[in-house]
């Protein structure tokens, strides 16, 4: 299978190869959306805008902010082990946390667009020894043209929904024919492994999930002071990567909470913070006092709904928070991961939206780690239930960090998954 093009993908060449042509005005009309860097769209077709290292160079690859964090600790690994780290990913808050979160010495560049003379322009500059590709973002030109190149390709954190994997059973042969040229596929459970398997992928091994052996995020130690400084003794409840519903929800529970509980602060962290301006709207017309982190407002006593309208500073938002609600749950759409909250003590409540991480929420859900809010209802019955009571909150998150340590240890079985194919690099080096 892996030597045979199917007629879809031969297809899909010729048609991105006639579209190419168009990839001003598509550029031009994300930029307009705010969804391409303006200094960087020579990137998105193919053009390098720094210099390639010397030496074996590993590339990798995930779409956006969570495929990326995912894999900080493994290239900080390949970084310690002096090989040269291409990093590349296709959103732009991906690419402002590449430049607070990846390790000195990582080069980061936007993905080319999938068409076949940008694909060939990226890879005959930077000419990686091996590729990584983190979790599901597989585009066919990518993947033909690195198996042409008898580049080794290697899916990492490899991860695939139930539903996900309903729609690519439709296309079996175009995706047999994908799959069949990585060398490996590295999956996070044994779900995932068992469906890359149904779907054709050659070697499959379980290596867990990269997310749990993810560190604590960092956090400024000084805005942290001055941020808990001004808090002092609110209760305060966040919620974290929230999509659109959802803070119309968490801003009801807290207008329900308030007569309660009066000093309540509640942090509204969106998942893009573009939107923070209309999450403010909401929150006044609820007739709540609202300040926005991105006009470098802080929450002060008057102040009910703060809007962490910035990039990066979950760290911060989770070190002052004990109750976090994690978005993207209420709303369908699969989930935000909740790990890193879990880290940092808190308690974790969830909507039923989870499928992008379904085993670590049911795990956790299991050990009494983390809780599922069916609704608003719900979730602000137990946001109540665990402002009241410190004790039943501190023992869900001391169960949720206890289960997320037994979780761990996939970067080291990734690591020795991937030592055949760095030695080869190496060996490749020395050679030269």
């Amino acid at each position: 299978m892996a030597g045979r093009v199917p007629l879809a993908l031969r297809f899909y060449q010729l048609a991105s190869a006639a579209g190419s042509p168009m990839a001003s005005q598509v550029l031009a009309r994300r930029l307009s959306r705010g969804k391409e860097h303006p200094e960087r769209l020579a990137e998105r077709r193919g053009a390098a805008t720094v210099a390639r290292p010397k030496g074996p160079l590993v590339w990798v690859h995930g779409a956006s902010v969570g495929e990326m964090l995912a894999v900080v600790p493994l290239i900080e690994r390949l970084r310690a082990q002096d090989f040269a780290v291409l990093v590349t990913s296709g959103t732009v808050t991906s690419a402002a946390l590449a430049e607070q979160r990846l390790p000195d010495g990582t080069l980061h560049q936007f993905i080319p667009l999938d068409a076949p003379r940008f694909v060939r322009r990226f890879l005959d500059h930077w000419q990686p020894g091996l590729a990584l590709f983190v979790e599901s973002d597989l585009w066919p030109n990518l993947i033909l043209s690195c198996a042409e190149r008898k580049i080794p390709m290697i899916l990492v954190n490899g991860r695939l929904s139930e539903r996900s994997f309903g729609r690519w059973r439709l296309i079996p042969g175009t995706i047999a024919a994908l799959l069949g040229r990585f060398d490996l596929c590295l999956a996070q459970s044994a779900a995932d492994a068992e469906r890359y398997a149904q779907l054709g992928a050659p070697r499959v091994m379980l290596t867990g999930n990269l997310k749990l052996d993810v560190p604590a995020p960092p956090v400024d130690q000084a805005a942290l002071k001055r941020l808990k400084e001004i808090i002092g003794a609110r209760p305060v409840i966040a919620a974290a990567s929230t999509h659109p519903g959802e803070e119309a929800a968490i801003i009801a529970a807290h207008g329900r909470l308030r007569d309660k509980f009066p000093t309540l602060l509640t942090v509204i962290a969106p998942r893009h913070p573009a939107r923070g301006d209309g999450i403010a709207e909401i929150a006044k017309a609820a007739g709540l006092a609202v300040a926005r982190r991105s006009q470098r407002a802080q929450p002060m006593p008057d102040i009910g709904v703060y809007v962490a309208d910035t990039l990066g500073e979950l760290g911060l938002i989770y070190r002052v928070a004990p109750i976090v609600f994690m978005g993207g749950s209420l709303a369908s759409h699969g989930g935000q991961n909740p790990i890193e909250a879990v880290r940092l003590g808190a308690a974790v409540l969830h909507g039923p939206h989870v499928w992008n991480f379904a085993e670590i929420y049911a795990t956790l859900d299991a050990a009494h780690g983390a809780e599922l809010v069916a609704g608003e209802a719900a979730l602000t019955a137990r946001l109540g239930d665990w402002l009241a009571g410190a004790a039943t909150r501190k023992g869900v998150a001391d169960a949720g960090s206890a289960t997320v340590g037994r979780l761990g240890g996939a970067l080291k079985r990734t690591l020795a998954a991937l030592d055949p194919y760095l030695m080869q690099l190496r060996l490749e080096q020395r050679a030269s």
